[in-house]
């Protein structure tokens, strides 16, 4: 490390190497390199701290932040990894040629040769910087043009109410921690290079913005995803849908014991189903996922099915049970008596069985033409919430504690 500082310093041809050796803390020998030898003396420029510290206007910093990549989006752990390219351009007057006697227009110096913003993402979780010992490109006039390539897991607070058809902000918030707002200054603009549409997500919008009010120079890209929603149609909606169809048409069922072992296959495969589902979605403090609701209430008419199926056949079937035992010693006494075949077993019941399934059929009917309206009416309900309804997330716990907030100047 120490042998490639000196090369670059005699590459550069500066005069004396004194100020950025006792900078870097070790002494070395001076060198001359005639090609460059038309750099201005160190010895006129002050330390680039110095620079942004010297009371007058803020170093501008432009940073152009192109979004290439946006991947691997995980609503149940509130997390994005996007791939971004940051290109940064400043002014440094120090590293600026004469116009006399030097042919070549650029030149390119390693990172830690310049001074340069250190940035932190607020947001990451993890951040990979793919180049290790990236290099910046110094014109002639001391303007350095330096590129970072970064991939990054990032928080995202997903607004989640209207999954799978939402549409979420996600933050990345850039801090320069080693200056403060009178020394930099960013001007940033953003570019979207996203052109692949076969993902989930897609980028709807980016935007760029400086918050205020802070106490170090920072800029933040707003990334809009949008989700597409047709995996989550096809592996929620659509079976949750099923099974209900399905416990509709059970109901035309005869009241026997093979529409109870019909509903009850339902519900149980209904269970394991909104098990699972419970477990796709994520959970929230506040404005939970609008189909977690929806499922539920499926869950609870499913259940309110079945229930009905189980009571009108138990009650009927124990109502026959009365009527035959009551009814057989009865019979067995009567012709004893009168020595005469009396009526048939199957033909005095019959009459009371008759009449028990009818009005079991009767109230079965009744309650089918009332659970088809609250089928319908539950579905159009969830329809006019997903169109109109709104849900508005409760606040940071920092944003109105008074622990909490942003610092303020």
């Amino acid at each position: 490390m120490a042998l490639r500082l000196l090369l670059h310093l005699a590459f550069l041809g500066l005069g004396t190497t004194q100020p950025l050796a006792h900078q870097q803390g070790f002494s070395a020998p001076v060198f001359d390199w005639p090609s460059f030898s038309n750099l201005n003396s160190p010895q006129e420029v002050p330390d680039p701290i110095q620079i942004l510290s010297n009371g007058s206007k803020p170093l501008v910093v432009d940073v152009h932040v192109f979004v290439s990549n946006v991947f691997n989006v995980d609503i149940l752990r509130y997390t994005v990894s996007s791939t971004l390219l940051l290109r940064l351009s400043w002014l440094d007057t120090r590293l600026a040629l004469n116009s006399t006697g030097h042919q070549q227009n650029t030149v390119m110096l390693p990172w830690d040769m310049l001074w340069m913003p250190r940035l932190t993402v607020r947001e990451a979780l993890w951040v990979n910087w793919q180049d290790k010992n990236p290099q910046a490109r110094v014109d002639r006039d001391g303007r350095i043009e330096f590129h970072l390539a970064l991939t990054t897991e990032t928080n995202c607070d997903f607004e989640l109410f209207h999954f799978p058809r939402d549409q979420s902000d996600c933050h990345l918030s850039f801090f320069a921690f080693s200056s403060t707002v009178t020394e930099l200054e960013f001007q940033v603009h953003a570019v979207n290079e996203i052109v692949s549409v076969k993902r989930e997500f897609m980028v709807q919008d980016l935007k760029i913005q400086i918050p205020s009010q802070q106490l170090v120079p920072c800029f933040q890209v707003t990334l809009r995803l949008q989700n597409t929603a047709l995996k989550a149609i096809l592996t929620l909606l659509v079976p949750g849908e099923a099974l209900l169809l399905a416990d509709l048409c059970g109901g035309l069922l005869p009241l026997q014991t093979e529409r109870i072992a019909y509903k009850v296959t339902l519900l149980l495969s209904y269970l394991v189903f909104h098990s699972s589902m419970m477990q796709a979605l994520p959970s929230s403090s506040s404005c939970n996922p609008l189909l977690v609701y929806y499922f539920t209430v499926l869950l609870l008419l499913l259940f309110v099915s079945t229930t009905e199926t189980v009571l009108l056949a138990g009650l009927l079937a124990r109502g026959n049970l009365r009527a035959e035992d009551s009814r057989n010693p009865v019979l067995n006494g009567e012709q004893q008596d009168h020595g005469k075949p009396g009526p048939s077993p199957e033909e005095a019941p019959g009459a009371g069985k008759g009449s028990r399934r009818s009005w079991a059929e009767a109230a079965d009917h009744i309650f089918f033409q009332v659970y088809v309206v609250g089928v319908a009416c539950s579905q159009f309900i969830f329809i006019a919430l997903w169109m109109w309804a709104t849900c508005k997330s409760d606040p940071a716990p920092g944003a109105d504690a008074p622990h909490g907030g942003q610092p303020r100047l």
